[in-house]
């Protein structure tokens, strides 16, 4: 394992310590075993960050009156890159600089992802998050694998996994509508369908952008965060765009805010970092690991809830 390791250690810094750790583990027979239970104590903590910020967001966006979900997205983009930006200063995370050509490339998850995090947090905002969107969640994975099918990924779930997880996502879905749903907006008909085929379809296409990739040459090549930190630049000006041609401008979202008061300052730095932790691991596993894997980390709460009631 170390000959295998240290053959490789320059290639694995520039792709990343998301990656030095997934080519480690391909290294050594004894710890592929703990990737299960790794990706399980993942899942637990995605479950436990996301339970805190829908229960932070109940709170602040009623008793605040601050149902701006442009808003709260951009502003939680800039929070993710001014991090990242930190964290390269500090010589912890390697970035390279904004690249047009991968821009390029990664405009069309970069528009998907922007415009699924604004339905997803006006479904928060708009107190439908117990309607229609959790209903559509479980879903997510059997979409992923059909949009990784038909894009050609390099690795596409085998027959079992997709059969598997299709039974789990199918008893789910079906469990949670025989239980019946109350209060759908009419809109949720038209954004949680929509919001679920662009949020696979931008998992999907951030995993072929991170395998063009890897037919570049070493120097050449774009690491996990390079990628990740280009699509949200990309989210940035897409999420600035929409706040400008949006009702609610930004000098009104500015001006209704209480900037005096400190709970009003924690709970929206609360909402704003929890939402950028959910995002990175989501993005991080569609990097490394798959598509699915980050489509099953988002939704293993919806998918998991139902078939629990059944032991």
């Amino acid at each position: 394992m170390t000959a295998c390791c240290l053959g490789k250690s320059s290639g694995r810094w520039r792709r990343g310590c998301c990656a030095s750790v997934t080519k480690s583990l391909s290294c050594s027979h004894t710890l592929k075993p703990l990737v299960p239970t790794l990706f399980l104590v993942v899942v637990v903590i995605y479950g436990l960050a996301d339970k805190l910020r829908n229960f932070v967001a109940s709170i602040f966006i009623p008793q605040y009156h601050y149902p701006y979900a442009v808003a709260l997205c951009f502003a939680q983009v800039l929070i993710s890159l001014l991090v990242l930006n930190l964290l390269h200063v500090l010589n912890l995370v390697p970035l390279k600089p904004y690249s047009r050509s991968l821009g390029e490339r990664l405009l069309v998850p970069a528009i998907c992802n922007s415009i699924h995090a604004v339905m997803a947090m006006w479904a928060k905002a708009s107190c439908s998050y117990a309607g229609l969107y959790p209903l559509t969640l479980p879903l997510l994975p059997i979409v992923t694998v059909g949009f990784s099918v038909c894009m050609k990924l390099a690795s596409p779930p085998s027959i079992h996994i997709s059969v598997l997880i299709s039974i789990l996502s199918g008893t789910s879905f079906v469990i949670t509508v025989s239980h019946g749903l109350a209060g759908i907006e009419p809109l949720e008909y038209m954004y949680a369908p929509l919001a679920l085929i662009l949020h696979s379809l931008s998992l999907t296409w951030l995993a072929k952008v991170s395998e063009a990739e890897l037919h570049h040459p070493p120097d050449a090549q774009a690491s996990i965060f390079d990628i990740y930190y280009t699509q949200l630049v990309n989210q940035s000006w897409v999420l600035g765009l929409l706040w400008l041609l949006h009702p609610d401008s930004p000098w009104q979202v500015l001006s209704r805010g209480n900037w005096h008061s400190l709970l009003f300052h924690g709970y929206l730095l609360a909402i704003l970092l929890l939402g950028m932790v959910l995002n990175f691991l989501v993005g991080i596993s569609a990097l490394c690991v798959s598509p699915l894997a980050a489509a099953v980390l988002h939704s293993a709460k919806q998918m998991g809830q139902p078939l629990l009631h059944l032991l």
